[in-house]
């Protein structure tokens, strides 16, 4: 299916933009893999189907809107109140959301082609800006697929620890989205 041209606005209604971590360390077991959510985020895409590198992104998405979706894994079930308690975790004692209320990415370059490509741009984290690259495609449903990989510690970012270490996040975490780009 064949992206149309013009300026799009982006946003939670339009697709899910998803956070997924790993578990790390000899307590692996206990913890889990967890699927968080950004619930409000927006942004625009300027896409030229003729010269890819005439496209642009951006994407700002509200830093305490993050919320546990699932959590797979652990040798129990994730509760409510695990949900409430990582959230609060999240929002306070890693991301900082009081300081830092907004992650944003705005992109530098894009190649490939309409069906296929990467997305190069500056990643905002807690005031720290760093490159990634997001790669992307289009499904036959005409939505944009894409993912990324962040390495929490390239923006100052402690992955959450408990029991001394022995339970903790893996420093990456995959950042995946599926939107649908509504007429420009």
């Amino acid at each position: 299916m064949a992206l149309t041209g013009g300026v799009h606005e982006l946003g939670s209604r339009h697709g899910r933009l998803l956070v997924k971590t790993r578990r790390a360390g000899l307590g692996a077991k206990m913890g889990h893999d967890l699927t968080i959510e950004a619930t409000r985020w927006e942004g625009s895409a300027t896409v030229d189907p003729d010269d890819p590198a005439n496209s642009s992104v951006t994407v700002t998405v509200d830093a305490d809107s993050l919320e546990v979706r699932e959590g797979t894994g652990g040798v129990k079930p994730l509760t409510d109140s695990d949900r409430a308690d990582i959230q609060r975790i999240t929002r306070e004692k890693i991301l900082h959301t009081g300081r830092y209320p907004e992650i944003a990415f705005r992109s530098t370059r894009v190649a490939g082609t309409e069906q296929s490509f990467t997305i190069e741009g500056d990643l905002t984290i807690m005031g720290v800006t760093r490159p990634v690259t997001v790669r992307a495609a289009v499904s036959d449903d005409g939505r944009i697929h894409g993912t990324t990989t962040v390495v929490q510690s390239r923006w100052g970012i402690k992955p959450y620890s408990a029991f001394l270490g022995a339970l903790r996040l893996s420093d990456d975490v995959t950042v995946e989205f599926a939107v649908a780009l509504p007429p420009g």
